[in-house]
């Protein structure tokens, strides 16, 4: 069965399959390694494995390259701000991108490559556009696309960019408003800041250029796929494929896979709304990761997911239901033989399921089949009219489902537990759920660490953070004492 993918670049859903006819290669924009990733971003990173799930389910060998962005202009300002080298700081954000993404069940890429391990790669290509008078340096060392360079630049957002203004240019990341304008390929090196001594001077690479570069030494200069987020269609994306096809005059990805961001309970995503949240925050509320997984993959990847704890509470139960089933297939004795009905019923509930993420992997249409069969399953149970034949049967349906779904194996207990102990190190308890409170117990630095915050938060008349200080210690069985000669602090 082949998958047929809608294609941002032409505005179609077509066939997606391996150019050389053996492995499909593709390549997802990775993480910016500076903060924790919220569950937009996991969004698409969970919509990206369904896809290799989906393929590799079906027989297609896969080439996966993820990039790990650890240099850009937000991971130097806040390893800054902290003073510390930028590979110190980039470490603790990438090992916990790695934690989520275990604790999300997401199978690791084939390939994980690491921009500031590519310099050299993309030094040449800088100087290989320059030869080409696509790219010219400015007076302070650094290094610009010129995008009268490409005619085609805009191909793939469908943007009108007919008003670029000639040699106008734009130096930061990520551009603020919607324009187009020469971008940084090469960042001349300033005071105090990370940079590499290369043949075209010194400084560090561009956001752009490294995802260019990093693709092409994986993949060759044309590959299959290229997936992330609809917010790096423009300019980053585009900005991709005019460095990339300017300097190899091919084709630089056949097909563009585009998800798009979530709302949370009905509004966007951001901390002054006070809903913006990690896959931490969640599992600390009390959430199961596998409920976090179904709530963020049940819509399909081009459509907005409206998040919200309702479907949280939705998504727990679907999957009580499926292993609750699973379990009673697995643990029942059933008289050998098969119900027609029942065999009929798992053939065509696993079509339905297969040709539903064949069509543009409409995960919401492939569940559907699955909850049919195991209301049409149960019945018949209950009927007597089950036999052995049929479990085997209806398993093998449901082993196809985990292929991609991946929530039937009861995998929630260690995530919640290292998000407990992520908590506890970083002195985090807002909005814990109780229940897991009542599980962890503080250490006496935990508790100092906690008392000290509260009291500088009474200095600073923040009355209701030392309240919520105070509740949370209550919570755990830790009492708070004010007094004339400071404040004390004892276990219940």
């Amino acid at each position: 069965m082949t998958l047929r993918l809608f294609n941002t670049l032409t505005g179609q859903i077509e066939p997606l399959v391996p150019a050389d006819g053996e492995v499909l290669r593709m390549y997802a924009c990775g993480p910016t390694v500076y903060d924790y990733g919220h569950i937009g971003n996991f969004r698409t990173f969970l919509q990206i494995d369904v896809l290799r799930r989906f393929l590799h389910l079906t027989g297609v060998p896969v080439r996966h390259v993820m990039n790990i962005t650890d240099v850009d202009d937000k991971i130097i300002r806040n390893a800054a701000q902290a003073a510390v080298p930028i590979s110190q700081y980039t470490a603790q954000y990438e090992q916990a991108f790695f934690e989520d993404l275990e604790a999300l069940r997401i199978e690791r890429p084939e390939v994980l490559p690491h921009a500031t391990d590519h310099i050299p790669r993309m030094v040449a290509l800088v100087e290989k556009l320059a030869a080409a008078g696509a790219a010219y340096r400015t007076e302070d060392g650094s290094w610009y696309f010129r995008l009268s360079a490409f005619p085609e630049y805009g191909k793939l957002s469908k943007k009108d960019l007919t008003g670029i203004a000639d040699g106008a240019r734009v130096d930061v990341d990520e551009y603020e408003k919607d324009s187009a304008r020469d971008f940084a390929l090469w960042k001349a090196a300033k005071q105090g800041e990370t940079s590499w001594d290369t043949a075209i001077g010194r400084g560090r690479p561009g956001w752009h250029l490294e995802c260019s570069a990093m693709s092409m030494e994986c993949l060759g200069e044309s590959f299959d796929l290229h997936a992330g987020g609809e917010d790096l269609m423009f300019p980053h994306h585009e900005n991709e494929i005019a460095q990339s096809e300017t300097a190899t005059h091919k084709p630089f990805v056949r097909h563009w896979m585009h998800v798009r961001f979530l709302l949370v309970e009905g509004r966007k995503m951001s901390k002054s709304e006070g809903n913006f949240f990690t896959i931490r925050d969640l599992l600390l509320k009390g959430y199961k990761a596998s409920a976090i997984r179904l709530a963020l993959i049940s819509v399909p990847y081009r459509h907005q997911l409206n998040f919200t704890f309702q479907g949280l509470t939705e998504a727990t139960g679907a999957i009580d239901r499926l292993r609750t089933f699973r379990r009673r297939l697995v643990d029942t004795f059933f008289p050998p033989g098969e119900n027609a009905q029942m065999q009929e019923a798992a053939r065509n509930a696993r079509a339905e399921y297969m040709a539903a993420l064949a069509n543009d992997l409409n995960t919401a249409e492939a569940r559907a089949p699955i909850f049919d069969l195991v209301r049409a399953a149960n019945s018949a149970i209950d009927q007597g009219q089950f036999l052995a034949a049929d479990s085997e049967a209806i398993l093998a349906v449901l082993k196809d489902f985990d292929a991609v779904f991946d929530v039937l194996e009861d995998r929630d207990a260690g995530p919640t537990e290292r998000a407990l102990a992520w908590a506890e190190q970083v002195g985090r308890f807002d909005d814990v759920a109780p229940e897991l409170l009542a599980r962890q117990s503080l250490t006496d630095e935990a508790i100092a660490a906690l008392v000290a915050e509260r009291t500088q938060a009474k200095r600073q008349r923040d009355f209701a953070r030392a309240d919520q200080i105070r509740n949370q210690l209550a919570q755990r069985g830790v009492i708070i004492e004010d007094s004339k000669d400071g404040v004390r602090w004892k276990r219940k």
